[in-house]
């Protein structure tokens, strides 16, 4: 046996050639390690994950603990000068011959084929992966010592597999140094000098090994690395072990088994730190599926998928936890709290699995039901675990989602599975566990399962949690912690009405104590609005109150709203008023439905503001005072006079308890029903009276006056004592409660009625005198309104005594007085002609001086004063029938003189009688006041008013002795400067016309002095009264001259101007009086009638005119009298100045003409002021400024806008220079400063001609372009109306957003439309056109006219033809169009392609109707189909189905293929083709049709055109089965009929039970009636034998008319019509195929009696009864057959059964016959005779 060195040193001679022959296979090895050199450095391979999956493949002894340990060391072991070398130790069993030459070869792994037996790495890279780090790699194992290079061999010039063996540096002894002596060394050793530059990346990626790296190996079960170096403290790599522990309690099932897995971590950068993690490991086997085979794979039958489950936190090293596993970790962070390992195919850099390959995406299809068995397990394994201890289990279901779309796909799948699961535990309250799908189950929020908690712990018995319409969850699962779980799965919360259903239905309201009552009711609060808002939660029992009994009760939140079902529940708000307010409730029998909560709620609810606050928003609970309560009581009091008495009492009781207030008990006693005298309630009163009995008023007033006033005298009743809810009142405190709070009142404390007291109409006593006073002062003190028909009576009725002149009698008030004694000799003096009543004081006495104010107010007079008014009111009086005698008017003057030589106060009898109409003028009766006592001084006046002078021919001369007399009346002496009483009787304005000098100078003077009127501007309004330079004129026409602003007075002619000649220079001084006239007297009012007067003369202004106009503004500019600015509005709005154009404009509309205009004139129509000598002439420059003020456009800048409305381009556009362009651009330019301005329609009309030139002639702007530096990157100058640069020079570049405004197109990505408008000019030039639909696309441009949706299409000379787009596609993948479409890219770059796709909506592929189109090809062609042109077809036609799809083939396809059995397919009608659904009659037809019916279909089913769709297809668009287009005649030989009976042969128990069993399955839904009448008709049947065979005649009809006949046999037929069934006999010799088809027709026969009319279930019912058929019926078969089918037989179906009946009609009652019948039942308690029933069996 040769050593090792011997056998490297023959590898080297013989498969390198080196030292020996040549080996002919040494060019092919050069190529291999080329190969693999190229591959190795092109992956991104991991090389530590490839050393440690080769360790798993590795083989080792029995008892060994297989480790795997990797050490870095800074010692150069190897002599190759590296900085670091990396040194590997495996305990395996070591290398052998093999895999020695395995490793010295390429693609030659000795774990080929070897899938199965546990190896987990792949051919390819592998070993050779360490290149990456190294360049010569060292091996070491059972006596072999060698190492590779990576550079070429100079002996045969290949690297990487040349073996070199190694004698030194290192030597075993060296790496066992670096070992360490303190284990035993292991078998295999790799070391590995790293480069220089890998040194950093090889130790980053040792410290970011994966602590979970052992998870999935099954042999490695130690795995550490560290680094070795003498001074520790340059160590950078961070050092672990690694251990795994299994735990071999499996739990296995049919396909899976689990086990827990502990694994354990020691870093030694944490001294002791000891990590530990146990994992729930589910491995699990599945099928490997034919579609998802692959050639690396293709070995395996089986995928095993193995999940982990981490019970603690994952052991990390500061890195992210890989989630996907091939056996080692890969880079794959799925965010599931889960790991996934299976045999995935692996990218080369083992960082990710191939997510698009078909091998990884079979394992993914299978890793949700994986986690879904694995899951069940956990949860439903543990039978002892309480519900509690589940919870935290669900934390494994991913609930977020991955960066992975294909695993986001398999979370989708894992919660499509979860929802359908019962998995979710519900609470139940008892020890047994129940499992419920999520949406059969519901979540509690907690403040209710804190409620259900004390409940339950208070007694509540909760087992019916769950009856009330959903599962709860479990209270252990439903928390905040577990949303997210809860949410993915969802379980949502419980409806609303669950809430109320609990609540209602247990004993959670009445059962439980107040605290927890108050815990519910702030739930409720809490919920109102966002769960029981649309509940029925108003309409359960759940407030509290006292009932009329005394006794606690329920009622709903519907029961106690106010005004809905006539129940109020109230609490009280203050607490300890609770058991007052519950006692007198029950005393007023709950009156108004008003029920208090019980006292010791209340006492809870007012230490729960929340609850409180709802109670009272929501539930309307009111919170009610004692003065609450009384104020309801107030209300239903009104029709019980006992309770209204009690009310009273109840009043009593609580302000004498304080529990009402003094204002509270007075506010309800003004509404109160009260009892009257009669007995009757009523609230409505005025006042309250006392008792008639022992008052004053009756002594005063008689009957009761108050009564028709609303008055109530108090009844009797109020005087008797009672006892109400435990409390006592008597009689005198209840009266007396009555005149404090009700005012029941007495005179003189009454109101009076507002009537007549018939005792004033008459003299009253002395007695009654006094108290009426009494009555009054008492009125008075207390402010109380005195009625007006009770005062008015008082004042006017005779009661009162008085004393007039020595005789005494009765007066009214009104008209009687009280004096002092010498007062009242001096009015009953001879001289006074009335006689004056005084109150008879020696019959009053004294006492009546005590109510001097009371008679005061009754009307008595007491001042001197009014005894003269009531002696004018007398002689007033007189004049009521006639005016005043002269002698009785000088009466009254001396009267006033003898009051003033006796020093008597004149002014209250002057006062009555100065302003009554009694003394005579000139303009008729008139009071003194205004009256004129005429002398010379009112001359003047006279002449312009009518004064009323006292008339002295009447008087005479005698009254003008009266002087001061008429002037205390008020008469006027002398003019005084009455200007007002000239005003007041101012003469009519006929009368005013002409005046004088001095009578106009008057009128000025009384304008100035009197008070304000408009009586004078009224009355010379209009009245030609002012003399004028041009005659007499009105005041509104004339004018007052200013010689400060008069100038403007001397433009035009005809103003009139007040005569300073005629009135005198002192008419200056009137100006403001003038100017009240209407006199214009101010600029400003000249300037309005100047604006008039230039309005009506400006069209016809003469030069002179306008001479004057303009030089009257220059005199007047920079004065106080500038025009104003209406006038300067008027100038520039009216048209007074005349254009070259022949027509008058206004200022601003005109343009005075400078050198400034000389460019834009030719191209424009403009309004210059006409200079000519014709009119204005040159003098009009002369006034520029003052032209340029009032709006004349001088500067251009100021013109733009008129160059816009003017531009006016000649015919000839040649004729527009570019300085003409130029200024119409800088015009522009200024224009668009402006951004409120609008360019007028004429500019847009004149712009829009061709007056721009460009490369193609001149253009109107929309259709240029401005050329620049981006257009060049896409097009040339030629390719589109780019403006002519030549022509305007490289300045109009400058004028870029000038042009863009008038339509140029200026921006790059803006000229589609018109570069595309020029294609027609490049028809020559495909290279042009290719250009342009670039730049197209690279716009996105879009076709917007039908002219511009075409498409150029090049032939092969290049020139083409334009098409219609929808005559395009952009790919004929199929390659069947090319006739029939244009196909774009043939022509196009890709590009380009996408572009007609988004522009002109070019199909990127043939459509539906396309394909149906090249359908009709072919069918009109007659020519045969290829297989591949068809299989095309249909594969289309599969990919693009629709119900569209299906109306357009219906309606298109005449023929369809017809499988011919040669190479090619023909087309046929397709009403004479038929789909074979009967293989039978298949082979029958293709035996008796000539040629084929058949529809084709390929050979072999492709994945693109399954069969099943592609018949599914045919079916759709009217291709009809065989089975349903034959017609088929069956014929027996009649004679050869036996009768059986059915029981003997047919009607076997176990047929019965299938039978009944399948008919009663709930999920079928076939009602009892119905599966009742089945079983009848089935036993009423007649069943015949014959033992020849059955003829069946089957006929085709073509649509040519042609018949095509075959001929079948049958074993069985069922007449419906006659309820007969025909079988041929069974001859069971004939073999297993005889019997097959006996079954198959039996059961198809049996089926169609029983289910005829539910045809839907004849196919299942027929493969139950033909599988029973072949086990004979057995019984215990049946029996099993039954349960595994879910099946089960209901007794009812057996009692409501009829009994056969005889031929005859007869019942069979026969004993046997009801044996028989009753077998079909096992296990029956009673016979069908005794009616019993039994569970289903």
């Amino acid at each position: 046996m040769e050593t090792a060195r011997e056998h490297i040193e023959e590898i080297r001679r013989k498969k390198f050639s080196i030292g020996g022959e040549e080996n002919p296979l040494t060019e092919d090895l050069h190529q291999a390690v080329k190969n693999l050199s190229a591959e190795l450095y092109a992956k991104d391979v991991h090389f530590l994950m490839e050393l440690i999956q080769n360790a798993e493949d590795n083989t080792y002894l029995e008892d060994v603990d297989p480790s795997l340990e990797f050490i870095i060391t800074s010692q150069d072991i190897t002599a190759t000068g590296a900085p670091a070398t990396l040194l590997i130790f495996n305990n395996e069993k070591g290398f052998s011959s093999k895999n020695i030459d395995s490793i010295c070869s390429v693609g030659r792994s000795t774990k080929k084929g070897n899938r199965k037996r546990g190896y987990i790495g792949e051919k390819g890279i592998g070993f050779k992966s360490v290149f990456l780090v190294t360049a010569q790699p060292y091996i070491f194992s059972n006596g072999y010592q060698i190492r590779f290079n990576e550079e070429p061999c100079p002996h045969c010039k290949l690297g990487y597999i040349v073996p070199e063996w190694v004698e030194e540096n290192p030597t075993l002894s060296d790496i066992k140094q670096i070992y360490g002596s303190g284990n035993t060394f292991p078998t295999t050793t790799i070391v590995l000098p790293l480069k220089p530059d890998k040194v950093e990346p090889v130790k980053d990626e040792l410290s970011s090994i994966h602590p979970e790296v052992l998870l999935f190996l099954a042999k490695i079960k130690r795995f550490s690395l560290r680094e070795h170096n003498k001074d520790g403290r340059l160590s950078t790599v961070s050092a672990i072990a690694v251990t795994s522990e299994t735990d071999f309690v499996t739990k296995k099932s049919i396909n899976a088994e689990s086990y827990t897995l502990h694994l354990s971590t020691d870093e030694k950068k944490d001294e002791g730190s000891v990590k530990e993690c146990s994992y729930y490991m589910w491995k699990q086997k599945f099928p490997v599926k034919y579609e998802n085979k692959v050639e690396r794979r293709m070995e395996v039958d089986e995928l095993v998928i193995t999940l982990a489950f981490p019970f603690e936190e994952r052991l990390l090293r500061g890195i992210g936890s890989p989630g996907v596993y091939a056996f080692l970790p890969t880079e794959m962070v799925t965010n599931f709290p889960f790991i996934i390992q299976a045999d995935f195919l692996l990218a080369s850099s083992r960082e990710t699995i191939l997510l698009d390959n078909k091998w990884n995406k079979g394992i993914l299809d299978c890793v949700p039901s994986a986690f879904i068995n694995a899951l069940v397990s956990l949860i439903k394994a543990s039978e002892n675990a309480p519900v509690s201890s589940l919870a935290p289990m669900f934390k494994f279901i991913p609930v977020n989602s991955s960066s992975y779309k294909e695993l986001n796909i398999v979370r989708e799948s894992i919660k499509a599975k979860l929802v359908e699961e019962n998995i979710v535990p519900s609470e139940s309250y008892t020890t047994q566990k129940f499992f419920h799908k999520p949406r059969e189950v519901g979540r509690l929020v907690p403040a209710f399962w804190n409620i259900l908690e004390k409940a339950k712990n208070q007694g509540v018995s909760l087992l019916d949690l769950s009856s009330h319409g959903s599962y709860i969850l479990s209270s252990a699962f439903d928390r905040n912690e577990y949303d997210h779980i809860l949410s993915f799965l969802g379980v949502e919360p419980v409806n609303d009405n669950w809430y109320v259903k609990c609540i209602g239905s247990s004993n959670l309201v009445a059962g439980v104590s107040e605290e927890l009552y108050m815990e519910i009711l702030l739930f409720v609060a809490d919920n109102w609005k966002s769960k029981f808002g649309n509940t029925n939660i108003r309409n359960i029992p759940l407030i509290k109150y006292v009932g009329p009994d005394g006794h606690v009760s329920l009622c709903s939140i519907n029961e106690c709203t106010p005004g809905k079902w006539q129940k109020v529940v109230s609490l009280s708000q203050q607490n300890h008023l609770a058991s007052w307010l519950i006692d007198w409730n029950r005393e007023f029998r709950c009156v108004g439905s008003r029920f208090f909560m019980p006292k010791s709620t209340q006492e809870a609810i007012f230490s729960s503001l929340a609850v409180r606050e709802w109670l009272q928003a929501h539930v309307k609970i009111s919170v009610v005072k004692v003065y609450d309560y009384a104020v309801h009581l107030n209300y239903y009091l009104k029709e019980d006079r006992k309770l209204a008495i009690a009310f009273v009492h109840f009043l009593y009781h609580s302000f004498s308890k304080n529990h009402l207030s003094k204002w509270e008990v007075d506010n309800l006693c003004r509404s109160m029903p009260l009892v009257d005298n009669y007995g009757n309630l009523t609230t409505q009163r005025k006042g309250v009276l006392v008792p008639a009995n022992g008052s004053k008023w009756v002594g005063l007033v008689g009957s009761n006056p108050w009564r028709g006033e609303g008055y109530v005298e108090l009844g009797q009743d109020y005087l008797h004592p009672g006892r109400f809810a435990g409390e006592f009142t008597s009689g005198e405190q209840l009266l007396e409660f009555l005149k404090t709070h009700v005012a029941a009142s007495d005179i003189p404390y009454i109101s009076p009625p507002n009537s007549a007291i018939p005792a004033v109409s008459a003299p009253l006593t002395n007695e009654n005198a006094f108290l009426l006073l009494d009555w009054i002062r008492n009125l008075k003190q207390t402010r109380t309104c005195i009625p007006e028909k009770f005062l008015k009576c008082i004042k006017e009725g005779s009661w009162l005594k008085i004393t007039a002149n020595g005789y005494s009698g009765y007066r009214p008030p009104s008209e009687s007085f009280v004096f002092s004694s010498s007062l009242g000799n001096i009015l009953q003096n001879g001289s006074v002609l009335v006689d004056i009543p005084l109150i008879d004081q020696s019959f009053y006495g004294d006492r009546i001086n005590e109510y001097n104010e009371e008679l005061k107010t009754i009307g008595v007079m007491f001042r001197y004063g009014e005894a003269c008014k009531f002696i004018g009111k007398h002689l007033m009086s007189l004049t009521t029938s006639s005016t005043l005698t002269r002698g009785l008017v000088l009466s009254v003057l001396n009267f006033i003189r003898f009051l003033r030589e006796n020093s008597l106060p004149l002014d209250e009898f002057v006062n009555s009688i100065k302003d009554i109409k009694w003394l005579r003028t000139s303009c008729g009766d008139r009071s003194p006041v205004g009256s004129v006592l005429y002398d010379g001084e009112w001359r003047i006046a006279s002449q312009i008013s009518a004064i009323p002078f006292i008339d002295i021919h009447y008087y005479g001369d005698e009254i003008l002795a009266f002087k001061e007399e008429l002037k205390s009346l008020g008469v006027l002496i002398g003019f005084c400067k009455s200007y007002n009483l000239v005003v007041d009787n101012l003469r009519s304005s006929s009368r005013l016309t002409s005046l004088t000098a001095e009578a106009v100078l008057l009128i000025l003077e009384c304008i100035r002095h009197s008070r304000p009127s408009n009586k004078f501007m009224e009355a010379l309004n209009g009245v030609k009264c002012f003399k004028t330079n041009i005659g007499y004129s009105s005041p509104g026409e004339c004018f007052l001259f200013d010689p400060q602003w008069g100038c403007i007075l001397q433009v035009f002619r005809g103003f009139p101007l007040i005569d300073e000649s005629f009135y005198g220079s002192s008419i200056s001084s009137y100006r403001n009086e003038l100017k009240k006239t209407g006199v214009k007297v101010d600029f400003e009012n000249a300037v309005q009638v100047f604006v008039h007067c230039f309005r009506q003369h400006a069209s016809s202004m003469t030069k002179e005119t306008l001479v004057s106009f303009l030089s009257c503004y220059r005199q007047l500019k920079h004065t106080p009298f500038e025009f104003p600015s209406y006038l300067m509005k008027c100038i520039r709005e009216e048209k007074w100045l005349r254009t070259r154009l022949g027509v008058y404009r206004s200022p601003s509309n005109c343009i005075l003409f400078g050198p400034d205009w000389q460019s834009i004139s030719p191209i424009t129509l403009l309004p210059f002021i006409d200079d000519s000598d014709n009119y204005y002439g040159k003098v009009i420059h002369e006034y520029m400024e003052e032209l340029k003020m009032m709006g004349v456009v001088v500067d251009i800048k100021d013109g733009v806008k008129m160059v816009a409305a003017g531009l006016y381009f000649p015919q000839d556009h040649s004729c527009v220079t570019p300085g003409n362009v130029f200024k119409l651009l800088e015009c522009i330019r200024i224009l668009l400063q402006d951004r409120n301005y609008s360019f007028p329609v004429h500019f847009w009309e004149e712009v829009s001609q061709n007056w721009l030139k460009t490369h193609v002639g001149y253009r109107p702007p929309a259709q240029c372009l401005l050329f620049n530096s981006r257009w060049g990157s896409y097009l040339k100058h030629t390719d589109g109306s780019f403006i002519d640069e030549g022509f305007y020079g490289s300045g109009i570049t400058s004028y870029k957003e000038e042009l863009r405004a008038i339509g140029v197109t200026v921006d790059v990505e803006k000229g589609c439309p018109l570069i595309s408008s020029h294609l027609d000019f490049h028809l020559d030039q495909f290279s042009t056109i290719v250009r342009i639909y670039n730049y197209l696309s690279e716009f996105n441009w879009k076709p917007d006219s039908e002219a511009t949706k075409r498409i150029w299409i090049p032939n092969e000379r290049q020139i083409g033809k334009w098409v219609s787009p929808i005559e395009c596609v952009l790919h004929d993948e199929d390659g069947l169009f090319n006739l029939q479409l244009q196909v774009l890219e043939k022509h196009y770059e890709q590009k380009l392609l996408s572009f007609f796709s988004n522009a002109f909506h070019v199909r990127h592929n043939p459509s539906v109707d396309d394909y149906c189109k090249l359908w009709k090809v072919w069918e009109s062609s007659g020519q045969p189909l290829s297989h591949a042109d068809c299989c095309k077809f249909w594969v289309y036609v599969s990919k693009n189905w629709s119900q569209k799809t299906e109306e357009t083939l219906t309606g298109s396809l005449v023929k369809l293929p017809v499988g011919s059995g040669s190479d090619r397919i023909l087309l046929s009608n397709k009403f004479d083709v038929f789909i074979a659904d009967d293989l039978q009659l298949k082979d029958l037809f293709e035996q008796f049709c000539p040629q084929p019916i058949f529809v084709w279909y390929p050979r072999e089913s492709l994945p693109s055109l399954p069969r099943r769709k592609l018949l599914e297809t045919y079916r759709k668009i009217g291709v009809r089965t065989i089975s349903e287009s034959v017609q088929k005649e069956e014929s027996v030989d009649v004679a050869h009929l036996n009768q059986v009976n059915p029981k003997e042969t047919v009607l076997k128990k176990g047929l019965v039970r299938l039978i009944l069993g399948f008919l009663a399955d709930p999920t079928r839904e076939i009602e009892m009636e119905t599966r009742h009448e089945a079983i009848k008709r089935l036993l009423n049947i007649t069943f015949l034998e014959t033992v020849e065979p059955i003829t069946v005649n089957y006929s085709l009809f073509l649509s040519s008319g042609e018949i095509v006949k075959a001929k079948s046999r049958r074993v069985m037929l069922w007449y419906r019509e006659t309820s007969k069934f025909v079988a041929q006999k069974l001859d069971r010799s004939g073999g297993y195929k005889n019997i097959i088809e006996y079954a198959t027709y039996f059961s198809e026969a049996i089926s169609e009696v029983l289910l005829w009319e539910n045809s839907n279930y004849i196919g299942a019912l027929a493969e139950l009864i033909k599988l029973g058929f072949m086990m004979e019926f057995n019984e215990e078969a049946v029996g099993f057959l039954i349960k595994s089918k879910n099946l089960q037989i209901f007794m009812e179906d057996f009692n409501a059964l009829c009994l056969p009946t005889s031929e005859s009609g007869v019942q069979i009652d026969d004993v046997a016959e009801l044996e028989w019948l009753s077998q079909f039942v096992e296990d029956s308690p009673e016979s069908p005779a005794t009616g019993g029933s039994s569970p289903p069996v």
